[in-house]
């Protein structure tokens, strides 16, 4: 079933400029059931489903007036339950992957691990400053990219930029990131 993406634009409008919760609980009467099938077919179990897909509209709600120049709402929120329903496999796994930009090598590691365990969270820790301290718009679209996972096309349009506009501003985090965390890998 297709949803008008017109109408959905015009509640995302109304949440957006008057915090409208009627327009809101229509948004999630819409696309609630949808998303949650989404989910399902990613972490295969209907309760983590329903909680991805509640904690994505709340955090929707909660960045509502940060949010409101998104245009495609349905096309965020369902990049935004994939992105979120792959974040729960990975939680949930203690093997992360990790590559070294100086060797090109691969390295698989296991965070059950204390030492890893640690390790990995105090670089997570770090990549999540360097990300902090980038400018508001490049934050926003290495953000909208890389931790939502969301396509640079989609990105241009959910914030209505040109497509190589957004490939530029997330060059230029990379870059930026690159250079903030040398020396942490190994």
């Amino acid at each position: 079933m297709s949803t008008d993406k017109t109408y959905l634009y015009a509640l995302w409008q109304k949440v957006c400029t008057n915090s409208d919760q009627q327009a809101f609980q229509a948004l999630f009467e819409l696309l609630y059931l949808r998303l949650v099938n989404f989910s399902i077919a990613y972490v295969h179990s209907r309760e983590p489903a329903e909680e991805i897909v509640g904690d994505v509209f709340l955090k929707l709600w909660m960045n509502r007036a940060a949010t409101g120049e998104i245009t495609h709402v349905e096309t965020y929120l369902f990049t935004a339950v994939r992105h979120q329903s792959l974040n729960y496999l990975r939680k949930f796994s203690t093997y992360h992957v990790i590559s070294t930009d100086q060797t090109q090598e691969i390295h698989m590691v296991d965070t059950a691990s204390p030492a890893d365990a640690t390790e990995w969270k105090e670089l997570q820790f770090k990549l999540q400053q360097a990300v902090d301290a980038l400018p508001p718009e490049r934050k926003r679209i290495f953000k909208l990219v890389k931790e939502e996972g969301f396509t640079c096309k989609q990105v241009a349009e959910i914030l209505q930029l040109s497509p190589r506009t957004v490939e530029t501003q997330l060059f230029k985090a990379v870059k930026q990131l690159r250079i903030t965390l040398q020396g942490i890998s190994h």
